[in-house]
């Protein structure tokens, strides 16, 4: 017995469609139309975005604080975000006082290159 959310759109990385999630336990088991509700408690998403897996819209990977760095950086952080189901993360980007979002954006872009960079040249 699994909980199964229908009626709703789902919305992947690939496409956004009409279909059901069916959730067994702490795992996503089938996304798709037509899933059978017999045996499943049902949550009818008519009208709703269904968005298998978690989004966590605030996270601080590699980020400077206090004269030390946050634990996870890019690489570590997202491998641990999907291991615990969260498919999706939104870093903060530091903006200092006095300077524009897009120049504090640009940074973290050449902050998270630059890690991956590193990565590929030790594997």
């Amino acid at each position: 017995m699994g909980l199964l959310i229908q009626n709703g759109t789902v919305v992947t990385a690939e496409k956004t469609f009409a279909a059901g999630v069916l959730i067994e336990g702490a795992t996503i088991k089938d996304v798709r139309a037509g899933i059978d509700p017999s045996g499943h408690t049902v949550v009818d998403a008519s009208g709703l975005l269904i968005l298998p897996g978690g989004i966590d819209a605030h996270t601080h990977l590699d980020m400077p604080f206090g004269g030390t760095t946050s634990a996870d950086d890019f690489e570590t952080g997202t491998r641990a975000a999907a291991i615990g189901g969260t498919t999706t993360i939104v870093d903060f980007a530091i903006q200092p006082k006095g300077t524009k979002m897009r120049a504090a954006l640009d940074t973290w872009w050449k902050r998270r290159k630059a890690r991956r960079a590193l990565i590929t040249a030790c594997t």
